[in-house]
């Protein structure tokens, strides 16, 4: 998509319109974050629109100054999709929820996944139903008494990541509200590719579920937290002394200079790489096994999108057809006459 050379900055992605987010709320870190990106895409403003459904998070469209629609409970991906396919240069944001994409969503997710349409999501998981005051969401952790489980959350949660590879995703990463600049980063990687990007975000819910990432988000736990870079060695901690490392089928936590391990023995990240198992490893990383949460692009392989092969499909159509027209296929084959 060509934009013309005009030079864009925050203030030109900001509404007029008051920012309603309780106060603390990790929203305010992702707006920021997306509002900061946009100047640097190649897209001319008039080309962005953001595309939402219900919850706290689908207030978003009103606080950018870009086309946009606040849609119904869980079909934003299929506005989105629409919206995509009438015009295919605009850049399309899909902004949604843990509750709205998982919940009632989730069937649209999962299909807009598998289509492989040229739109970024951006999923925020606070685990928790914010806007209509604290149930449990199909992401919340087991054992979490919430208003709909006072007595603890009984049900496995999702794990959108999982949920993308299954759906033979070609681009999901993870990202988190408490470290913005890497949250633009990944914004602008997911702009690039040419496809349906899914970005995770890990968000806090001050009110309902508070410091619920705090395990792997806060700057007193680094040895939980691998940032991933394609090319490079999976290593983590203050001092880049861990690793991660394939035993058999699982992987494991190393320290480097430890038990003659060696830099040389670290997996490198290859976010192309077509075979998904180690990518559904990653995605899976730090749940009650002792390894540290997985950010950063964890998956990115160029696939034709939806659209190219609609149009690719039409375009062989219309080669082929020996109908000229509408009237010609009306009037072919038996017909009739009614006086």
């Amino acid at each position: 998509m060509e934009a013309n050379k005009v030079k864009y900055t925050f203030k030109d992605f900001s509404s007029d319109q008051e920012v309603k987010w309780c106060p603390g709320c990790g929203d305010y870190a992702i707006l920021n974050a997306v509002q900061k990106a946009m100047p640097e895409m190649d897209v001319n403003k008039e080309d962005f629109v953001f595309i939402s459904g219900i919850g706290c998070s689908s207030r978003f469209p009103y606080y950018m100054e870009t086309y946009g629609f606040h849609t119904i409970h869980g079909r934003g991906l299929a506005i989105a999709t629409g919206t995509k396919l009438a015009n295919p240069k605009l850049s399309v944001w899909q902004i949604t929820g843990d509750g709205d994409a998982m919940a009632i969503g989730g069937n649209h997710f999962i299909h807009a996944v598998r289509r492989n349409v040229d739109l970024n999501v951006l999923l925020f998981n606070n685990e928790i139903y914010g806007l209509t005051k604290g149930q449990f969401s199909p992401t919340t952790k087991l054992g979490l008494k919430t208003k709909t489980s006072p007595e603890g959350q009984i049900q496995n949660p999702f794990n959108p990541g999982e949920l993308v590879m299954g759906a033979k995703g070609r681009f999901f990463a993870r990202a988190m509200d408490k470290n913005p600049k890497h949250m633009k980063q990944i914004f602008l990687d997911a702009e690039k590719h040419k496809g349906t990007s899914v970005v995770e975000i890990l968000t806090n819910c001050v009110i309902f579920n508070d410091k619920v990432h705090d395990e792997f988000t806060v700057k007193s736990v680094q040895d939980d937290m691998l940032f991933l870079e394609h090319g490079k060695p999976m290593l983590f901690g203050e001092d880049k002394e861990y690793g991660l490392m394939l035993h058999g089928f699982k992987l494991i936590k190393v320290k480097i200079g430890e038990n003659h391990v060696t830099i040389r023995d670290i997996l490198i990240h290859d976010a192309h790489a077509e075979e998904t198992s180690l990518a559904m490893m990653l995605v899976n990383a730090g749940m009650n096994d002792g390894l540290p949460r997985v950010f950063g692009v964890i998956r990115s392989v160029d696939e034709p999108t939806f659209e190219a092969r609609m149009e690719e499909q039409v375009e062989h159509v219309k080669e082929t057809s020996r109908f000229a027209n509408l009237d010609e296929l009306f009037a072919s084959g038996e017909t009739w006459e009614i006086e």
